[in-house]
């Protein structure tokens, strides 16, 4: 949609640079056709050259012209060499009017990516691709960016996809986000509607870290080692395998005897996390910074009655509800 950001998230080796190198037009797909502005831009018998395609990058490393100070860098790819006060407008917009004169050997990380995507936008292009720009920087600077891209993108009215692996920047500015695993689109949908109602388990698992358990349906009933399941039986529109739930759904009750173990424990500031193997599989609990339970110790686990969750496939809600 134009004027939107979208994300375009998955593990590596899903698909995404592929993806991202036929829309610029590196790659030749050999089904389907790729479309920009109502014309046909590749296809699996015609590709437009990608100068041609009104598409702008931003690569992971820049590719910024060493010989060239930063004004020269913006300017290098606008039509007309002396449309100074764009260039200047994006070189406010990006915060670095006052690093005009200087060179990229002479700019910090986030610097240089701020000039990259200056540049980029510069020609006024129809699309900008992001290709995990913020990938080899460090936390702080990659937050702030996170930031500038939204603002900058907004303030310019551009249409852009940003490729990354991390579920968290795709969530944070992104309008909507597509989820790619083994070439596959899982989901596409704005961050609020895929947190709401997941496709499918990979999209709980990979995107939210949730906990997905195999479950059998007998006598229409569903029950586990750490509750039941309460669902609507005319809601279910196949046989549910599987149910899913978020770390918030199950507590640990303390017991030198029981058949869950405490593998490990991430602090989380004003909560922990606590990886617990129970039966060969792995659930990720919360936890309250006064449990008292230590790694390598036994425990209970029992849902949180009155947690939703979901069931699949079909991404059906139910209620949980605890054994204690």
């Amino acid at each position: 949609m134009r004027g939107e950001l979208l994300g375009l998230l998955g593990p590596s080796g899903c698909g995404k640079t592929t993806l991202l190198r036929i829309i610029a037009g590196f790659e030749r797909p050999l089904e389907g056709s790729v479309t920009l502005n109502n014309s046909i831009i590749s296809s699996s018998t015609y590709v437009l050259p990608p100068e041609q395609r009104d598409i702008g990058m931003v690569f992971q490393d820049y590719a910024l012209f060493p010989h060239l100070n930063v004004w020269k860098n913006v300017c290098f790819g606008l039509k007309h060499r002396k449309d100074t006060p764009r260039a200047s407008w994006l070189l406010e917009l990006v915060g670095l009017e006052h690093l005009r004169n200087k060179f990229p050997h002479q700019l910090s990380g986030g610097q240089r990516q701020r000039l990259a995507l200056a540049r980029a936008l510069a020609p006024g292009t129809s699309l900008l691709v992001l290709d995990e720009p913020f990938c080899s920087l460090d936390v702080e600077v990659r937050h702030t960016l996170r930031n500038v891209l939204s603002n900058v993108l907004k303030s310019c009215s551009a249409t852009a996809i940003l490729v990354t692996h991390d579920p968290q920047e795709a969530l944070g500015i992104c309008d909507r986000v597509a989820v790619m695993k083994d070439g596959t689109l899982h989901q596409c949908s704005s961050p609020s509607e895929m947190l709401s109602k997941p496709a499918t388990p990979f999209i709980g698992k990979f995107v939210f870290q949730n906990n997905i358990i195999p479950i059998d349906f007998v006598n229409s009933s569903i029950s586990t080692p750490y509750g039941t399941v309460i669902v609507k039986p005319h809601l279910l529109v196949d046989t549910p395998r599987f149910l899913m739930f978020d770390e918030m759904s199950l507590e640990i009750v303390p017991n030198n005897t029981g058949l869950g173990l405490v593998e490990s424990k991430e602090f989380r500031g004003s909560y922990w996390i606590a990886r617990v193997k129970v039966n060969n599989e792995i659930l990720r609990v919360w936890l309250s910074l006064d449990t008292d339970i230590k790694i390598g110790e036994h425990c209970d686990i029992n849902f949180v009655s009155g947690k939703y969750s979901f069931l699949y496939p079909g991404c059906i809600s139910c209620i949980l509800k605890s054994n204690a």
